[in-house]
This record gives C-alpha cells, sequence and structure tokens, in this order.
C-alpha cells in the first residue's frame, strides 16, 4: 500500500496488508497446453502406423507435383520397396509406432494382411469392451453420497489461496465437485506435474466432504510425503474448526491408538497417513471421501483394499505420472480424467544431463550449487553402500556438508534429519528413494542419481521433480557406471527421460512408460500382444471406439479416408515455418481438427506465432474443411487428373446437370456415380465448383430424406385407417 501526507490525509491498503495473504497470478502457458497434443514427433527413420495402410518407416516430407501443382507430402516405406505419399491435409491418418514389443514387422501394401491383424485386434478390443462396459455400468447404478453445493466457508477456503488459480487447475476443481454432487461414487484421476497444485485440488474437495459432515481419508506412500500434507492441510484449515491429524510410524503407539480411537468417534475429520491407514484396527465413523496420492507407490494388494472403497465412497487419485494400467484405464472412459499442464509462474525445465559416472562430475555439480548457495541431493537406492558412499564423497567434496537419509532410520531421526536439511544445516541430503515424492525444498536444486540405469522411467521423473521447484535453473545427473552393458529396456528409460525436459511432461512420460512397459490387459496382469500388432495409438483408437459402439448397442462406422487430391498450392511454406519438426505437426494438428472452431483457433494461433498466414497455408485449411464436409457427405474421393476433377460417389439421377452448367458452366458431366468437372470449361474456379456441386448433393439429399420421413408418416397413416376399418367391420 501507500500514503498520501496532504491537507487529507489518506492510507491504501492492499489486501495483502488487511488479510496477510496475495494472489499471485500465473500466466496461462498457451505453449505449454499446445505441446501436450504431439506427445511424440515424427524423425526420419522412425515407424509410424496409417491406419488404413499399416506399419511403415516414415522417412520425412518431401515435395512432388502429383496433380499440377508442388505440394509436401509425408513418404512412408513399406516392405518389398513399396512407397506411400501421405498428403498433409491428411496427416492425421498417421500415427508414430509405439510398442514394448520393440522393432516392428513392416507391412506389404500389396497385401491383405493388415486388414486381417486389424480384424483381430478390433475382434479383441471389442471383447474388452463388453468387459469394460460391465465396469463402468455398475458403476453407474452405485449408490453413493451426494454432496450438497458449495456453500460459504468453501468460497472463504477457495478466497484464502494465495494464488490465481490456472484453467487446469479451475477446471479440475469443478470436475472434483461436480463428481462429489452426485450420486455415483467419484473415481477421478487428477495428472499434474509436481508442484503444479493437485493438492489445492484434494484440498477443496475434503473440505467440501467435511462441510457435510463426513470424514476424509488421505493416503499417501512415504512418511515424508505425509508430514509435509499434514502440515499444509494444518496451515490452509487452520481458521475452521477442522481436526487434521497424521497416522505414520513418526507417531508413538499411544499417539496411533488416540488417534485411531477419534476416528472411529468421528472426532478426527481429516486423517493423513501412509500404509498404516489400511490396517484393520483402522475404522471411520462416517467416511465421506478417499485421497490417494501418488498410486503407482502402493502394491497390487493395497490397490484391492482401494478398490472395494471406491464401490461406497467418492474417490480421488492424484499422480505426476500415473503408471500404465491406471493411466490406460483413464484414457479409455473407466476413470475420469483431469490433466493439469500449467506450469507455475517463473518455473524453469530442469537441466538434464544422462553420462556415465564420474568423480570430477559429482565434485563439480556439487561446488557449483554450494557456490551460489543452494543444496543437492545424491540419491543411491542401496542402503547397504550408503554409508561407503557417503565417507567417499566427504573425501572428494570436502568443502561440504553431508548428512544421510534411509528409510531403514529410526523415524525420529529420520525426521531430525530432513527438518534439518529444510533449514539448511548442511549442503548435501545422501539418500535413498525415500525422497521421491513430498519433499518441497525450493532451495534444493541439484539432484544426482547414482546407478540411475535401475530405476524406473517413473522414479526417474518423481526424483528429478524433488529439484526446480523454485525459480532458479535446476540441474539433473544421471549417472550410469562406466563400461558397463545396459539392457534395451534401461538405454529406452534414459533416452526417455532426457527427452522429457520439457514442464508439464510428467503424462508424456507416462504414455512413454506405457509404451515401453506395455498397457497390459486392464482387466487382468498378463500383457496384451495386440498392442504389438498394431501401435499403441492405433489400439487406443481403435479401443475407444468399440467401446462407442458397445454403449450405443449398434456398428458404428469408422471414419473413412476421403482421397482428396486438387491442383492447388496449399502447403505450409518453408520461409514462413523452416523448422521441418514444427511444420510436420503443424500440418498433424491442422489435419486432426475435428470442426471448423478449431480449424479457426489454428489459423488465429499461426497468425500469433509466425505472423499473416501465407495463402497456400490458408488453402491448407480450405483443404481440411473440404474433406469434413465431403466425409458428412459419404463421399469417398474428390480427384484431379488431367484437368478433370472427378467427385464420386454421387447418385447421377439425383443431380440436375443442365442446372450445375448454368451456375458454374458447361465443364460439368454427370454419369450415375460420379461427376466429373471440366476444369477449362468452368466459368469459376475448382473451389467454388467443387462446392456448388456439393451445395446440390447435399440439397438433393435433404430433400429425399424429408420425401423419405413424408413416405414413412403417409403410410402409417394408411395402415392405422385400414386397421380402423377392420376392426368396425369385425365389430358389425
Amino acid at each position: 500500500g501507500f500514503a498520501l501526507n496532504g491537507v487529507e490525509p489518506l492510507v491504501v491498503l492492499t489486501d495483502l496488508e488487511v488479510f496477510g495473504l496475495r494472489k499471485i497470478a500465473r500466466p496461462s502457458a498457451p505453449q505449454q497446453r499446445r505441446r501436450m497434443t504431439a506427445v511424440r514427433q515424427f524423425v526420419p527413420g522412425a515407424y509410424v502406423v496409417h491406419v488404413e495402410h499399416g506399419v511403415g518407416e516414415f522417412n520425412g516430407l518431401v515435395t512432388l507435383d502429383l496433380s499440377g501443382a508442388a505440394r509436401e507430402y509425408l513418404q512412408v516405406d513399406y516392405a518389398d520397396a513399396d512407397r506411400l505419399y501421405v498428403p498433409v491435409d491428411q496427416a492425421d491418418r498417421l500415427m508414430p509406432y509405439e510398442s514394448p514389443a520393440g522393432t516392428p514387422r513392416i507391412t506389404r501394401l500389396s497385401s491383405p494382411e493388415w486388414s486381417r491383424i486389424k480384424a483381430r485386434v478390433r475382434k479383441a478390443v471389442r471383447e474388452m469392451a463388453f468387459e469394460l462396459i460391465q465396469i463402468y455400468a455398475a458403476r453407474e447404478v452405485a449408490s453413493g453420497h451426494a454432496f450438497p453445493p458449495d456453500g460459504s466457508w468453501d468460497i472463504e477456503l477457495t478466497e484464502s489461496f494465495p494464488f490465481r488459480e490456472t484453467v487446469d487447475q479451475q477446471k479440475a476443481i469443478d470436475d472434483v465437485k461436480g463428481d462429489m454432487e452426485t450420486p455415483r461414487p467419484m473415481d477421478r484421476l487428477v495428472c499434474g506435474d509436481v508442484g503444479y497444485g493437485k493438492t489445492e485440488v484434494a484440498l477443496r474437495a475434503a473440505f467440501k466432504a467435511i462441510n457435510d459432515g463426513t470424514q476424509v481419508a488421505i493416503l499417501v506412500p512415504t512418511t515424508i510425503l505425509a508430514l509435509q500434507h499434514y502440515n499444509t492441510f494444518r496451515e490452509r484449515l487452520a481458521a475452521f474448526p477442522v481436526k487434521v491429524e497424521m497416522l505414520s510410524r513418526l507417531r508413538s503407539k499411544q499417539e496411533q491408538a488416540q488417534i485411531t480411537k477419534g476416528l472411529a468417534s468421528g472426532e478426527v475429520d481429516i486423517i493423513v497417513g501412509t500404509h498404516r491407514l489400511l490396517q484393520r484396527d483402522v475404522t471411520f465413523k462416517n467416511l465421506g471421501l478417499l485421497v490417494v496420492d501418488e498410486e503407482q507407490r502402493f502394491g497390487v494388494s493395497h490397490k484391492e483394499h482401494i478398490k472395494r472403497a471406491r464401490a461406497e465412497v467418492d474417490v480421488l487419485t492424484m499422480t505426476a505420472t500415473p503408471i500404465p494400467r491406471t493411466l490406460h484405464m483413464a484414457l479409455t472412459g473407466v476413470r475420469d480424467l483431469s490433466i493439469i499442464t500449467t506450469p507455475p509462474q517463473d518455473r524453469v525445465p530442469i537441466r538434464t544431463f544422462v553420462t556415465p559416472s564420474s568423480d570430477a562430475i559429482v565434485r563439480e555439480s556439487i561446488l557449483r550449487e554450494i557456490a551460489r548457495g543452494g543444496q543437492a541431493y545424491v540419491v543411491h537406492n542401496r542402503v547397504q553402500g550408503i554409508h561407503r558412499l557417503s565417507d567417499h564423497l566427504k573425501d572428494l567434496v570436502p568443502e561440504a556438508t553431508f548428512a544421510v537419509a534411509h528409510g531403514q532410520m529410526d523415524e525420529r531421526e529420520l525426521e531430525r534429519v530432513v527438518l534439518a536439511f529444510i533449514r539448511h544445516e548442511f549442503d548435501v541430503l545422501i539418500c535413498t528413494t525415500i525422497i521421491e515424492s513430498g519433499v518441497d525444498i525450493p532451495n534444493a536444486n541439484t539432484i544426482i542419481l547414482d546407478n540411475a540405469h535401475a530405476l524406473g522411467l517413473t522414479q526417474m521423473y518423481q526424483l528429478r521433480g524433488r529439484v526446480g521447484r523454485g525459480t532458479h535453473r535446476a540441474y539433473a545427473y544421471l549417472l550410469y557406471p562406466q563400461n558397463t552393458p545396459l539392457s534395451n529396456e534401461a538405454l529406452e528409460r534414459l533416452e526417455a527421460i532426457q527427452e522429457a525436459t520439457e514442464l508439464g511432461a510428467g503424462f508424456q512420460v507416462a504414455l512413454r512408460d506405457m509404451e515401453i512397459r506395455g498397457a497390459g490387459n486392464i482387466l487382468g496382469a498378463e500383457q496384451s500382444g495386440h498392442i504389438a500388432a498394431v501401435g499403441f495409438d492405433l489400439y487406443t483408437r481403435m479401443l475407444a471406439h468399440a467401446v462407442e459402439e458397445v454403449r450405443a448397442g449398434h456398428p458404428i462406422a469408422e471414419p473413412q479416408e476421403i482421397s482428396l487430391d486438387i491442383a492447388v498450392d496449399a502447403g505450409i511454406p518453408e520461409e514462413y515455418i523452416s523448422d521441418e519438426q514444427v511444420r510436420l505437426d503443424t500440418y498433424r494438428r491442422i489435419a486432426a481438427a475435428p470442426n471448423e472452431r478449431t480449424l479457426r483457433d489454428l489459423d488465429a494461433e499461426l497468425g500469433d506465432r509466425f505472423g499473416p498466414v501465407p495463402l497456400s497455408a490458408a488453402r491448407l485449411f480450405d483443404l481440411v474443411r473440404l474433406r469434413h464436409r465431403a466425409s458428412r457427405l459419404g463421399l469417398v474421393g474428390i480427384i484431379e487428373r488431367d484437368g478433370d476433377i472427378v467427385i464420386r460417389p454421387v447418385i447421377g439421377s439425383l443431380l440436375d446437370q443442365q442446372q450445375l452448367r448454368r451456375q458454374i458452366g458447361a465443364g460439368v458431366r454427370i454419369t450415375p456415380n460420379q461427376v466429373r468437372l471440366r476444369v477449362d470449361d468452368l466459368r469459376v474456379d475448382r473451389w467454388d465448383a467443387i462446392n456448388s456441386v456439393l451445395d446440390s448433393v447435399a440439397a438433393r439429399r435433404a430433400s429425399s430424406a424429408a420425401q423419405d420421413d413424408e413416405d414413412d408418416q403417409s403410410s402409417s397413416l394408411s395402415g392405422d385407417s385400414s386397421s380402423s376399418m377392420m376392426e368396425r367391420a369385425r365389430s358389425a
């Protein structure tokens, strides 16, 4: 605030002086949201899958003159030296091939093998879809607790949040609260990177449950994370009559007995706990919400316990990198999914180095961090050798102070060490993966992972997320032994973690983890071989289509490929977007646009990022619009060859050739199943001519459909009349 010392002194106070808090705006980061649309980029030499033609090898963008105008195509090479050129307006028909099986078998274009493979996978996913729908139906009819809309206390808690909610975070909060207000038990997965605001989503949901007289259980995998959540919830809810307790090995037996008694009597409102919460002596008077943080850290037996709870209470699962099965279920519609991709303000990506182990690198990285007043982690996931490593590091970097922490330590000593590190009483914490979840220390901005090749992909990602939580640049060093051969899976994991350096990459890491490990059969433990046959992207698309068919109760035709090849300059000039990967990604996003609104948004985005959209790029948008319209009308091809444009299939008897000639010129010729346009004999350009034909087709089909409805109605009335006459005759 400020003061004005005049004749009438004036003091202006901000909300910070009055209430002790301040809303901090965070940018919406549209760039970050865009990145989620393309999980993996196409690179020359990578395997890809074409929906109609199968698995091939992508070999970049090429410029060809196949229809009278030079245009870019995506080149895909198949077996037996076959080659396919995919028009850029159909780039969405091409997907990256990802599978745990590794190198795929290349398809032959001239054989029916791809059709047989798709038929086999389609049959398998339909069988799975029936089982998925049964699970979904059981959830739909289950009777749960419907919480009331937000009250004044909920609004007060919202106002006390010191940050301004990002768009993604607010949507996740609205989704969760919307689920809670329905009688169906909630089962929602909130996926967001470390530090992206998942805890606030859980806190709002917990407070909503408490305001309706129910209890809340927050299940976490580690004692350190339990301690952090316990402190966070107590601090945020200090102004309200809410009792928050923690149940973990940091509590004595007497304290645990008192807390379990309070849970049974209803005295405790929120309980934050580790696996201890799942033991038989823990009972609730009226449990309304279960929050599971970092679900991937719990074992099968724990998940079965949680699964039973889902049938009775609302369950909210939070994770930065959901396990493949959890993610697969969310993607296929069995569970509800909310994704938070917007990073906090001033957050910068973590610099990641994957390199052979070296004393020089370790010493240099620790000294660099200490020189700027920061702290470092050294992760060694073997308790047996951790003190030997500690002695080695003390000799290697005598300038630094060290401490050791691991899960087998006495709980009081572990808590003392962690709290001392938070207070910056020493420089380096040598620890096991016990810090994987929950430690939030903005001053620690360097992490060294020893024997990183032995860690899982999501584990490495979570550990790396322990640094870079402030505004300073953070560094992660992933070390593996020198002169030691690594398995293919270990190499893939290290490559994936080095690729996923941008903010908000947790969802992408989970997808990549699913590709490396396999999605598995989500209804059992066995791995599915069907993903290896068609690739993960196409498999997921086929499964989603099968689920839709089962829900509808009848077959749904898959979108048919439309051959669209017109002699127009349609594409993105290299001088407009010089980077081939960015250009290719833009082609795919334009081709995959589902409606006119998305196309307009993409058009505006191109203008904003690269300047005024050139005419050839505008023609590309027109081609996609034309493809959408042709698809709605049931056409399969609009092809220009040797000065003729052929539109098919069209029922010639429905169209008036003379009327079309009067509209667009003498170059119109209608046959029983197609319309042929001679470009040189048209009075209008090819775009107007094609659209005039499509207008005529649409009008004739609408007229024919209306006539059919009228005939059906007339037939129905006639039938009723005959029936009533027979009834009168029978009674006479």
